[in-house]
């Protein structure tokens, strides 16, 4: 995966949010009240092309986040989220930041940024014995889109797809309570 570095990601996140801290006050009289959500999420997770062992396997974790609606359709947010997972993948964590759009009373689609740490097993990816105190965390900048459509007054379904530095492949459906 490519290295990102701190200061890297909070400038790309500083100049892709900018054009919405701009236009937020002139559409803060549209506005509603942020909604909180918490939810449970499983789906698989391809991490590339590794030809000695195994590079990919299911995720189930939770996340977290915030949407501000910032006019009539538009939604700002934020989100983390902590899954653990099978064959390659030990576990996985990160932060996004979202922009989406209410479709209709129900729906939203969005699309994401942020980045994503990924805790393999080293010794399914490479095949091999691997010695104890082996660091296998990497991480790189997740980019994904995804929809949700409200099945209740605080509940809602969700699609994402997701790549981590456009080398891997992510597919999760999740349940959300919001708040």
């Amino acid at each position: 995966m490519k290295t990102l570095t701190p200061l890297k990601l909070a400038a790309l996140s500083a100049a892709a949010a900018l054009p919405f801290a701009l236009s937020a006050p002139a559409m803060a009289q549209d506005a509603g009240q942020p909604e909180v959500y918490v939810g449970g999420q499983v789906g698989y997770h391809d991490l590339g092309s590794n030809p000695i062992g195994a590079d990919d396997g299911a995720i189930y974790g939770v996340y977290a986040g915030v949407d501000v609606p910032v006019g009539p359709t538009l939604v700002l947010g934020a989100e983390g989220n902590y899954n653990l997972g099978s064959n390659a993948i030990d576990s996985e964590y990160g932060v996004a930041g979202k922009i989406g759009v209410n479709v209709g009373e129900r729906g939203q689609l969005f699309a994401r940024g942020g980045y994503q740490w990924v805790n393999v097993d080293g010794s399914k990816v490479l095949n091999v014995p691997v010695p104890a105190g082996f660091d296998d965390t990497d991480g790189d900048y997740l980019v994904g889109v995804g929809g949700q459509y409200k099945i209740g007054p605080n509940t809602a379904l969700r699609v994402t797809v997701d790549t981590l530095g456009f080398d891997t492949t992510r597919v999760a459906g999740g349940l959300s309570f919001n708040f």
